[in-house]
């Protein structure tokens, strides 16, 4: 039991990585660009007209909406959204079927399951892995957007004190900031110049990237453009705002960094000790298998397992 477990989790990270592989080879060069100044700006600079890059990049932001109305891909499709994936669903949805069966042949060939079993744990660890990885490519693209964001309202703020209108700040953000803010921005600019309003555009962002200090941002234009006031003054508050919260999130970070470590040390030391012992002598539980008490046992021991990981989680996860 212990190695199946072992071949489990191996299975489980071979999938996220072949994911990876699979993306990096088929989107590698698309990646690359976002290296620079933005995409949308390296588009441009192909020689592409801004009709044709704001119908490219507005596909590739809106292809997993229709995701989102199913039960079972409305969860990937939410993460993949964030995360800006260039696959599209179709694509998405083969990636799991193939990792799923590679799952299920390595199940076949490293372990003895029955055949359902093998079969659940295949889409489990399949749909699992796909999962993983978009939460993970989400997460990387919307603290990077989070930290961002505070340089993009100082520079609105500039260019409002100049004497720019608002839609022109929003055009400097995406001709001067990188890569997520700079496309994203760069996004608001060319639905504006086809007739979309400034604040409907945020709110639309807002909604789709899920940033909270955006959403202050959004709810601070909204109110300006129906009740009037010093746009470059409420925007002033509101980086300040934004960097002392992010400065208090870093802060309150580097405190509980220490017990996040000792957390996963402590969840994941019996793990990698049972894996030791499986690998050292693969006979140590032979001499107990065979009782009535082994499996309870290890379903006991591997439910506290879990209670622990989770306990020790939320003492150290602390909301600010």
């Amino acid at each position: 039991m212990g190695t199946q477990a072992i071949i489990f989790g191996l299975l489980f990270v071979g999938v996220v990585l072949i994911v990876e592989g699979i993306y990096l080879v088929m989107f590698g060069k698309s990646i690359k660009l976002n290296s620079r100044v933005n995409r949308r700006l390296a588009l441009m600079e192909q020689g592409k007209a801004q009709e044709e890059v704001f119908e490219a990049l507005r596909k590739e932001r809106d292809q997993h909406l229709k995701g989102l109305k199913l039960p079972i891909m409305s969860i990937l499709s939410h993460k993949a959204q964030q995360a800006n994936i260039a696959f599209s669903p179709t694509m998405l949805f083969g990636v799991m079927i193939l990792v799923a069966a590679l799952a299920f042949g390595g199940l076949t060939y490293f372990t003895t399951t029955g055949l359902v079993l093998r079969v659940i744990l295949a889409i489990l660890i399949g749909g699992g892995g796909v999962y993983f990885w978009l939460n993970g490519k989400a997460k990387k693209r919307m603290a990077l957007f989070e930290e961002q964001l505070p340089d993009a309202v100082d520079l609105i703020v500039r260019s409002l004190r100049v004497g720019h209108p608002f839609a022109n700040a929003i055009n400097i953000v995406s001709e001067e900031m990188p890569d997520p803010i700079g496309s994203e921005f760069g996004m608001i600019v060319d639905e504006t110049a086809y007739g979309a309003d400034v604040a409907s555009a945020l709110q639309n962002m807002a909604d789709r990237i899920d940033v909270p200090d955006l959403r202050f941002l959004t709810v601070a234009v909204g109110i300006q453009a129906k009740a009037g006031g010093n746009l470059a003054e409420v925007l002033d508050g509101l980086s300040k705002v934004i960097r002392a919260r992010f400065k208090l999130f870093r802060r309150v970070g580097a405190i509980t960094a220490e017990a996040k470590w000792s957390g996963m040390f402590l969840s994941a030391f019996p793990l990698g000790a049972l894996a030791m012992v499986q690998i050292t002598n693969p006979t140590y539980y032979d001499a107990v298998k065979p009782t009535e008490y082994y499996v309870p046992a290890a379903i006991a021991v591997f439910s506290m397992l879990a209670v622990n990981f989770f306990v020790m989680r939320a003492m150290v996860n602390i909301k600010v």
